[in-house]
Formats: C-alpha cells, structure tokens, sequence
C-alpha cells in the first residue's frame, strides 16, 4: 500500500469528479469500489470476499473524450493516482490500486460503433465497445476483425488496445498492434492525441506504439480504428494430430508456419495440458490444432500445406468434427465467471497461466528447464495436480508458450497468490529470460510481472523510462503497472 501523494482529501476527490460527471457517473458504493481495487490476478481471494485495499476513492465512469480529459487534468494538477479501465478482464494485476485514494476511469459507458467502412476496410469504435458486439456487427456484413481472444464477449477496444491483446486467430490475423490503423487518446493534463487512419507511413518512429501495450500507464485511449477482412467461414478446414512427443508437435507447428503457410489457429498441447482440453482422443497424446481459412484457393492450399507436413511425421488423426466443436466452445464470457466463482468456493482448488515467448531453437529447452524447475524447486509441487504448456501463437522466428499449472490449495485463501501462483510466475518468468524469450507474450506486466521489467529490455529501457517521464513527468497513470512503483510516482523510473 502506497499513501496518495493527491492534494486533494478523498471527499474532495469525489467533490471535484462530481462537478466534472455528474452524480450518476461518480460510484463510491463500498461494495463497487472493493471489486475495483484488483482484477483477476487475485480472482481466488476476491471470491472469498478478501480484499486488502487500498480501495479507490471513486470510480469515474467518463462517457466522453471531453470527460476524459478533464478527469486527467484534474489527476495531474492534484496528483491523483488513476487506474484506467474497460471491460475489465486483466489478469496481471494491471487494473489493482495500490495507491491510496485512486480514482479508477472507467471507459465502459464510451460504447459506440463510430464507422465500418468495407471499402478502406476499416471500423472504428469507442473504448468501451465490447469486442464481441463489434464482430457481431462486423458479421452481419459479410466482415470481422479476426481478433478472437477467449474474453471476446467481454473484453473491451480500449482495454485490447492497452494490454496488446492477442486472439485465437493470431497465425493469420496477427495482434492487435497488426489490426489497430489509428486511434485517439487522452494523456495526464488532459492533452488529447489523435493518430490518423493511414495504410502506411514512414514519417518517424511508428507513435500509435506509444498507446498499444501502455497499459494505462501513460494515457486513455479513448477511439481506436481497426482493419477488417472477408468472413468466410465456410472455406475453414479444421485438424487435428496426435503426436508421441512435445518438441516434435511444436516443430511442426515450426515446419507449417516457416514454410510460409498462415493457418488462422497454430496450437500445440502438451500430453498434460491436452487431457483437460481433448481428453476424449488426446490418450497421453501431444495434440496439434490447426485451421486454415480465407478464400477458398488460399485456404484449400493451406490445407494442402498442412497434410504435406504431417504426410512426413508420425501421427494420428483427430475427426476434424471434434476440433471444430471444440473451437467453437472456447470463448468465455459472464456464464463461465461466474461458474468459475462457484467452483472456487466450493473446492479448494485453481488453475492459472503465465505465457512467455521463445525462439523456434529453445521451446523445448524452455519447456524442459521450467517443467523440471517447478517438480523439484517449488515447495508446494505436492499440490500440483497438473503443470503443462501449449504454444498457441506462431511467429517466422519463434512461437509462445503458455504454461498451464493446477493446484490443490493447502493454505488459507489470503495466502493463495504468495504461496502458489507467484512462485510459479516467477520460475516461468526467470526460465524465459535466461533463455533469451519474453517474459510475456500477451496478457501484460500488469503489476506482477513489473520486478523484471528492466532485465526484459536490457539496455533498451532506457527507452521506456523515456516515455514515462515524457508522457506523465507527474506520475499520476496506473502506479505500479509496467514502471516500478517508487519511480513511477515520481514521473522518472529509474
């Protein structure tokens, strides 16, 4: 816990939020503002009703760019810590406050489509658009974005915008740093930047990377522009491959997209973590998903490039009938929340992820190093009930790993995240940068994944230390996320 550096009280704070809002738009319910202090990073103490604060002071549901940039003002002249937000679905503790008398800027109420243009092939929303109702629209039209993150019937623009999202369809579609052709945003002071919708250009160092991935740490993005594509989802074939070993279901994955084919869905399962997904076909098996899609000649030939790869490596055939079931059932939304609430209140028992990325040359290493690691270093090993990895994004150099671990809980709940998940992130994390990965692919340093911050970009940090002091010198955005706490409040981050 951090003590506010604002010069406001806290009731001045909601004071001034209220002239600026409007009652309606300030919530300082008790229950709402303790939900608002985390995200899902401590999904397993906030259902048992645990929350250590420190709560926000108020959380401002803003419903224009206007609005937006008169909270920031406010934020920066009295040194008011705010966290922003949108749908709400972070896992790294990015949305958590840690500072006392935050004010968290909620984006949600911003939810209009603004344009989709089919012949520059582009749409254009506000933050608050849920993903889920854009790709709807989107489809209704013959379009889609190709962005398909499991949380798409909740995530957010702005917030996919801000944590780098990544979706299901990556191989072909690529992230949504690949998919965003402009956007506007709000930085501390309130100064509102907009980057215009161009195909390319060359004037400069590329400044829409500036808001992709900052995490709330140094603006609001308030509007993005996306590309749009043909749906064509009758084109789609779907596979499925059973292999002996990991390594080798991983380089094939290396095989289909080194030799230029961009299947929409890339995904290898370990024999551990394919018995939760496919445990009805999977017998002890690696599995291989993949699906090609597009028009018709470029997915057929696709599928082509994927049956000349496995024609040369052992294997079984999974019924294409079951993958595309499977696919079809992978998104979550409100429905699984809260039967995941559920779950957790009446078994003493998680599940998490850490997902890191690597060169093609060292999966196997990495897989290796963090699986043994873990068996034999982590305390608690006794309570894992099943530790495995799937590469789900796939690169011309290199491909992702996400670590999937299960755990028995053998301690009271406050003491969940210190006891089990953080250990595990950090023998993940530590193992993907002795190796020379990331320490994450795409879910965000959030606050969790902030100690390694410097040893990720090595002698390059001091370019993102730059963007901090240039972009809120105050530090008033998302203390804690991405810049280490102390040098974050002061405006540097060293």
């Amino acid at each position: 816990m951090v003590a506010s550096r604002s010069t406001l009280s806290r009731d001045m704070i909601v004071e001034r939020l209220t002239d600026l809002l409007g009652p309606e738009d300030v919530i300082t319910d008790e229950h709402a503002l303790r939900e608002a202090s985390v995200d899902r990073f401590k999904k397993y103490t906030a259902v048992h009703g645990i929350f250590d604060g420190p709560f926000p002071a108020a959380i401002a549901r803003v419903r224009s760019t206007d609005q937006v940039a008169a909270v920031l003002e406010l934020a920066q002249r009295h040194l008011v810590n705010v966290v922003p937000r949108t749908g709400g679905t972070a896992t790294e503790g990015g949305l958590e406050t840690v500072v006392e008398d935050t004010v968290v800027l909620d984006g949600s109420a911003m939810d209009a489509i603004l344009g989709v243009d089919p012949v520059n092939m582009m749409a254009t929303a506000q933050c608050g658009v849920p993903l889920q109702v854009l790709e709807d629209t989107l489809r209704a039209q013959g379009l889609t974005t190709g962005h398909s993150p499991q949380s798409k019937p909740i995530a957010q623009l702005g917030g996919l915008v801000a944590t780098r999202s990544i979706g299901q369809l990556s191989t072909l579609y690529g992230g949504i740093e690949d998919l965003v052709v402009g956007l506007e945003a709000v930085f501390p002071g309130g100064a509102v930047t907009r980057i215009k919708n161009v195909p390319r250009r060359a004037a400069g160092p590329d400044v829409r990377h500036i808001a992709i991935g900052s995490e709330g740490a140094l603006c609001f993005v308030t509007e993005v522009t996306v590309k749009v594509f043909r749906y064509r989802p009758e084109n789609n074939h779907y596979f499925g491959f059973l292999l002996d070993d990991f390594p080798s279901a991983v380089d094939a994955l290396r095989e289909v997209v080194t030799d230029g084919y961009r299947p929409s869905v890339c995904r290898a399962y370990s024999v551990e973590d394919a018995r939760q997904h496919f445990g009805h076909v999977a017998r002890d098996k690696n599995v291989v998903v993949l699906v090609a899609e597009g028009p018709k000649p470029i997915a057929d030939a696709t599928a082509e490039g994927i049956e000349t790869v496995f024609a040369g490596r052992p294997h079984e055939r999974v019924e294409s009938r079951l993958i595309e079931e499977w696919f079809e059932d992978l998104t979550w939304g409100p429905d699984r929340i809260e039967a995941e609430k559920r779950t957790m209140l009446e078994n003493r028992h998680l599940g998490y992820t850490t997902e890191v990325s690597v060169d093609w040359s060292r999966v196997g290493d990495l897989f290796e190093a963090v699986t043994g690691r873990i068996r034999s270093e982590f305390p608690r090993a006794g309570d894992l009930t099943m530790l495995g990895a799937h590469s789900s994004h796939s690169y011309q150099t290199g491909t992702n790993l996400y670590f999937v671990y299960d755990y028995d809980i053998g301690c009271e709940p406050r003491e969940e995240i210190e006891e089990y998940h953080l250990p595990l992130n950090a023998i993940i994390v530590e193992e993907s940068l002795r190796l020379g990965g990331s320490m994450v692919h795409h879910h965000g340093i959030g606050k969790y994944r902030t100690p390694w911050v410097r040893e990720e970009h090595g002698s390059a940090y001091v370019l993102l230390e730059g963007l901090k002091r240039a972009f809120d010198p105050a530090g008033v955005m998302n203390a804690g996320t991405i810049y280490p706490l102390a040098a974050a409040l002061d405006g540097s981050s060293g």
